[in-house]
């Protein structure tokens, strides 16, 4: 059996995964364009997942089974992945502790005026003359309540907020004081401090947030994103901002990444910029090497509950 890597594995988990299945051959690669030669021998392959077409699954003619290492599966070519009956499984969940805590952080930074506070620092400036807010029975809607928003809505408790969440069965979720169905997201928002969107991207929720949703929010209310910048139409966002309509935004995804030097989000004081990096941390790999040697077993073993396989009718 062959596993071929075109994700750069830490040369720890490399051993680690070598010591773990000796009757397994892994190949380890840092891109695809390395990996390419031995495409045609792999029966695994793991992956970003950014790096498959439909070019990369004809080389790879044995191939059964493709480990994302991410969350986001929206760039794989699904249509052919079905045609071969590939099993597609992901790092789901993975990301719910640094992200909640990114989320968290980044509220905090808002409401204590860490960024006027640091340009203070920088010029040498002592003000105490600013305002600083509390998180303390604010109200906080989370737009897709998985295990990201989950998390996220158990560390607001520990500030004292209520928690909304919007999903599509209206089912309710641990920590999450009030659940609506998406065809209720406008009372869902109306009254939100902050707007917490963890949407995937997927066909249903393209530009699922618009100039509507933004209309019904409060004047004050901070938007956030930490979900796909697909799932925003980002247009409308501005324009929201520019009329103030919103009080200020907080973005670590955008439609189009890197987001152009050029884009108007660059020079407004309403509006937060991170590089998509909300889930990044020193555990980030080792947490989905954790997922991926539990599915091995089950692979070996010809088992098929395998951890996060993906619906690959649904792309979810």
């Amino acid at each position: 059996m062959n596993v071929v890597t075109s994700a750069k594995i830490r040369r720890d988990l490399r051993e680690e995964l070598k010591n773990s299945f000796p009757n397994v051959n892994f190949l380890f690669f840092k891109n695809m364009q390395e990996a390419q030669e031995k495409l045609s021998h792999a029966d695994i392959l793991v992956t970003y997942g950014d790096d498959v077409d439909e070019k990369v699954l004809s080389e790879a003619a044995r191939l059964k089974w493709i480990m994302v290492m991410a969350a986001g599966i929206e760039h794989l070519p699904f249509q052919a992945i079905k045609e071969k009956s590939i099993i597609v499984t992901n790092a789901r969940g993975i990301h719910k502790i640094p992200m909640a805590e990114f989320t968290i952080g980044m509220m905090l930074s808002y409401a204590k005026n860490i960024r006027q506070l640091s340009k203070n620092q920088e010029r040498h400036v002592w003000e105490q003359k600013l305002t600083f807010e509390e998180l303390a029975g604010k109200k906080a809607t989370i737009i897709g309540p998985g295990a990201i928003g989950s998390e996220i809505a158990r560390l607001l408790k520990a500030f004292r907020m209520e928690t909304t969440g919007v999903n599509t069965s209206g089912r309710p979720v641990e920590y999450i004081d009030h659940i609506y169905k998406i065809t209720q997201v406008n009372e869902a928002l109306q009254f939100a401090d902050y707007v917490i969107s963890v949407l995937p991207a997927t066909s249903e929720t393209y530009h699922l947030i618009n100039k509507d949703h933004f209309k019904v929010m409060k004047k004050e209310a901070v938007f956030i994103n930490v979900g796909r910048g697909t799932t925003v139409n980002q247009h409308d966002l501005y324009d929201a901002l520019k009329n103030k309509e919103l009080a200020h935004a907080i973005l670590d995804v955008f439609e189009e990444e890197p987001l152009p030097k050029n884009h108007p989000f660059w020079e407004m004081d309403e509006v937060t910029i991170t590089p998509h990096i909300s889930a990044l941390t020193n555990q980030y790999q080792p947490r989905a090497i954790d997922i991926f040697k539990e599915n091995l077993y089950k692979y070996i073993n010809k088992e098929n509950d395998f951890i996060n396989q993906i619906d690959l009718d649904r792309g979810y």
